[in-house]
Protein backbone atom coordinates (compact mmCIF):
# COMPACT_ATOMS: atom_id res chain seq x y z
CA UNK A 1 0.00 0.00 0.00
CA UNK A 2 1.38 3.10 -1.11
CA UNK A 3 2.83 5.45 1.66
CA UNK A 4 3.31 2.49 4.51
CA UNK A 5 6.56 0.52 3.08
CA UNK A 6 9.09 3.72 4.31
CA UNK A 7 7.41 4.57 7.58
CA UNK A 8 6.71 0.86 8.43
CA UNK A 9 8.60 0.88 11.72
CA UNK A 10 7.14 4.17 12.72
CA UNK A 11 3.80 3.18 11.71
CA UNK A 12 3.63 -0.44 13.58
CA UNK A 13 5.07 1.30 16.96
CA UNK A 14 2.01 3.66 16.85
CA UNK A 15 -0.27 0.62 15.95
CA UNK A 16 0.85 -1.29 18.66
CA UNK A 17 0.58 1.68 20.99
CA UNK A 18 -3.45 1.22 20.92
CA UNK A 19 -4.93 -1.64 22.55
CA UNK A 20 -6.85 -4.22 20.60
CA UNK A 21 -10.17 -3.96 23.17
CA UNK A 22 -10.13 -0.25 22.94
CA UNK A 23 -9.93 0.13 18.86
CA UNK A 24 -12.85 -2.82 18.71
CA UNK A 25 -14.84 -1.79 21.74
CA UNK A 26 -17.97 -0.72 19.85
CA UNK A 27 -17.68 -4.32 17.97
CA UNK A 28 -16.66 -6.86 20.41
CA UNK A 29 -19.70 -8.03 20.81
CA UNK A 30 -20.27 -9.41 17.59
CA UNK A 31 -16.70 -10.98 17.20
CA UNK A 32 -17.32 -15.44 17.40
CA UNK A 33 -15.84 -16.89 20.40
CA UNK A 34 -12.83 -18.96 19.83
CA UNK A 35 -12.02 -20.76 17.93
CA UNK A 36 -12.94 -19.30 14.60
CA UNK A 37 -11.29 -19.07 11.51
CA UNK A 38 -10.70 -15.13 10.79
CA UNK A 39 -9.48 -13.18 8.43
CA UNK A 40 -7.27 -9.82 9.17
CA UNK A 41 -6.89 -8.04 5.78
CA UNK A 42 -4.21 -4.91 5.93
CA UNK A 43 -3.26 -6.60 9.32
CA UNK A 44 -0.32 -4.08 9.25
CA UNK A 45 1.78 -4.46 12.59
CA UNK A 46 -0.21 -7.48 13.53
CA UNK A 47 -1.64 -6.13 16.57
CA UNK A 48 -4.84 -7.82 16.19
CA UNK A 49 -4.13 -10.73 13.84
CA UNK A 50 -1.83 -11.64 17.57
CA UNK A 51 -4.48 -11.10 19.62
CA UNK A 52 -6.67 -12.88 18.00
CA UNK A 53 -4.25 -16.08 17.84
CA UNK A 54 -3.49 -15.60 21.22
CA UNK A 55 -7.19 -15.96 22.13
CA UNK A 56 -7.67 -19.67 20.23
CA UNK A 57 -8.62 -18.75 16.64
CA UNK A 58 -7.41 -19.76 13.30
CA UNK A 59 -5.89 -16.18 11.76
CA UNK A 60 -4.77 -15.53 8.40
CA UNK A 61 -3.36 -12.47 8.11
CA UNK A 62 -2.73 -10.12 4.86
CA UNK A 63 -0.65 -7.35 4.35
CA UNK A 64 0.53 -5.95 0.91
CA UNK A 65 3.42 -4.25 2.15
CA UNK A 66 6.21 -6.42 2.69
CA UNK A 67 8.05 -4.11 5.29
CA UNK A 68 4.55 -4.19 7.26
CA UNK A 69 4.87 -7.64 7.56
CA UNK A 70 8.46 -8.22 8.30
CA UNK A 71 7.88 -5.61 10.78
CA UNK A 72 4.50 -7.35 12.21
CA UNK A 73 6.93 -10.96 12.00
CA UNK A 74 9.49 -9.48 14.48
CA UNK A 75 6.58 -8.04 16.96
CA UNK A 76 5.01 -10.75 17.62
CA UNK A 77 7.27 -13.61 16.46
CA UNK A 78 5.20 -16.31 18.74
CA UNK A 79 1.81 -15.92 17.22
CA UNK A 80 0.75 -18.35 15.30
CA UNK A 81 -0.65 -16.52 12.32
CA UNK A 82 -0.78 -17.85 8.50
CA UNK A 83 0.79 -14.33 6.95
CA UNK A 84 0.03 -13.92 3.30
CA UNK A 85 0.90 -11.49 0.70
CA UNK A 86 -2.75 -10.70 -0.81
CA UNK A 87 -4.41 -7.30 -1.45
CA UNK A 88 -7.49 -6.24 -2.31
CA UNK A 89 -9.69 -6.26 -4.72
CA UNK A 90 -9.07 -9.92 -5.71
CA UNK A 91 -6.85 -11.62 -2.23
CA UNK A 92 -5.63 -14.24 -4.61
CA UNK A 93 -4.95 -17.47 -2.89
CA UNK A 94 -7.52 -17.32 0.06
CA UNK A 95 -10.50 -19.99 -0.23
CA UNK A 96 -11.40 -20.83 3.20
CA UNK A 97 -14.70 -20.10 4.67
CA UNK A 98 -14.14 -17.68 7.42
CA UNK A 99 -16.47 -17.18 10.78
CA UNK A 100 -14.76 -13.29 10.62
CA UNK A 101 -13.13 -10.97 8.42
CA UNK A 102 -11.55 -8.11 10.01
CA UNK A 103 -10.88 -4.63 7.99
CA UNK A 104 -9.50 -2.17 10.12
CA UNK A 105 -8.27 0.65 8.52
CA UNK A 106 -8.11 -0.25 5.20
CA UNK A 107 -11.48 0.26 3.24
CA UNK A 108 -10.57 4.36 2.25
CA UNK A 109 -7.15 2.56 0.49
CA UNK A 110 -9.73 1.71 -2.00
CA UNK A 111 -11.10 3.48 -5.24
CA UNK A 112 -14.57 3.34 -6.19
CA UNK A 113 -14.20 0.33 -9.05
CA UNK A 114 -11.94 -1.92 -6.66
CA UNK A 115 -14.61 -1.26 -3.47
CA UNK A 116 -17.60 -2.22 -5.80
CA UNK A 117 -15.43 -5.21 -6.90
CA UNK A 118 -13.99 -6.00 -3.10
CA UNK A 119 -17.27 -6.83 -1.52
CA UNK A 120 -18.67 -9.37 -3.78
CA UNK A 121 -15.19 -10.79 -3.23
CA UNK A 122 -15.05 -10.48 1.14
CA UNK A 123 -18.81 -11.84 1.55
CA UNK A 124 -17.44 -14.80 -1.13
CA UNK A 125 -14.92 -15.59 1.83
CA UNK A 126 -17.57 -15.66 4.88
CA UNK A 127 -18.94 -18.80 6.53
CA UNK A 128 -22.63 -18.66 6.61
CA UNK A 129 -23.30 -16.96 9.59
CA UNK A 130 -20.01 -15.33 9.22
CA UNK A 131 -19.53 -11.28 10.09
CA UNK A 132 -17.12 -8.52 8.24
CA UNK A 133 -16.05 -5.69 10.11
CA UNK A 134 -14.65 -2.88 8.80
CA UNK A 135 -13.52 0.66 9.99
CA UNK A 136 -13.69 3.59 7.20
CA UNK A 137 -11.65 6.72 7.84
CA UNK A 138 -12.48 10.46 7.16
CA UNK A 139 -10.12 13.12 7.48
CA UNK A 140 -7.28 14.83 6.15
CA UNK A 141 -4.98 12.13 4.20
CA UNK A 142 -1.38 12.16 5.43
CA UNK A 143 1.42 13.35 2.51
CA UNK A 144 2.15 10.16 0.12
CA UNK A 145 -0.27 7.62 1.28
CA UNK A 146 -2.79 6.83 -1.16
CA UNK A 147 -6.92 7.35 0.29
CA UNK A 148 -10.02 7.87 -1.04
CA UNK A 149 -13.06 9.80 0.15
CA UNK A 150 -15.61 6.63 1.04
CA UNK A 151 -19.33 7.38 1.68
CA UNK A 152 -20.93 4.59 3.97
CA UNK A 153 -23.79 4.64 3.13
CA UNK A 154 -22.17 3.60 -0.59
CA UNK A 155 -20.83 0.63 1.32
CA UNK A 156 -23.77 -0.06 3.21
CA UNK A 157 -26.03 -0.59 -0.34
CA UNK A 158 -22.55 -2.66 -1.78
CA UNK A 159 -22.77 -4.91 0.76
CA UNK A 160 -26.88 -5.55 0.42
CA UNK A 161 -26.02 -6.07 -3.34
CA UNK A 162 -23.51 -9.08 -2.01
CA UNK A 163 -26.09 -10.47 0.32
CA UNK A 164 -24.30 -9.03 3.56
CA UNK A 165 -27.05 -8.19 5.98
CA UNK A 166 -25.87 -4.76 8.11
CA UNK A 167 -25.50 -5.21 11.94
CA UNK A 168 -23.95 -1.96 13.02
CA UNK A 169 -23.32 1.58 11.81
CA UNK A 170 -21.46 3.48 13.88
CA UNK A 171 -19.37 6.68 14.17
CA UNK A 172 -16.15 7.16 16.54
CA UNK A 173 -13.70 9.82 17.30
CA UNK A 174 -10.07 8.63 16.67
CA UNK A 175 -8.50 6.72 19.47
CA UNK A 176 -5.43 9.05 18.66
CA UNK A 177 -5.63 12.02 19.70
CA UNK A 178 -3.13 14.03 17.43
CA UNK A 179 -5.70 12.39 15.05
CA UNK A 180 -8.72 13.64 17.08
CA UNK A 181 -7.14 16.78 16.98
CA UNK A 182 -6.98 16.96 12.97
CA UNK A 183 -10.53 16.40 12.70
CA UNK A 184 -10.02 12.75 11.80
CA UNK A 185 -12.67 10.08 12.68
CA UNK A 186 -14.04 6.51 11.83
CA UNK A 187 -17.31 4.73 10.54
CA UNK A 188 -17.50 1.57 11.96
CA UNK A 189 -19.93 -1.49 9.50
CA UNK A 190 -20.43 -4.24 10.97
CA UNK A 191 -22.14 -7.09 8.10
CA UNK A 192 -23.36 -10.60 8.19
CA UNK A 193 -23.31 -13.47 5.88
CA UNK A 194 -27.05 -15.03 6.36
CA UNK A 195 -26.51 -18.77 7.36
Amino acid sequence: MQGYGAQAELLAARYESLAFAAVHASVLDLFPPPPAHVLDIGAGSGRDAAHLADLGHAVTATEPSPEMRAAARRLHPEARIDWRDAALPALPGLTAPFDLVLLTAVWMHLDGPERAAALPRLAQLLAPGGRLILSIRHGPVPEGRRMFTVDPRETIDQAAAAGLRLLRHLDEASKQRANWLAGIHWTRLAFERPA
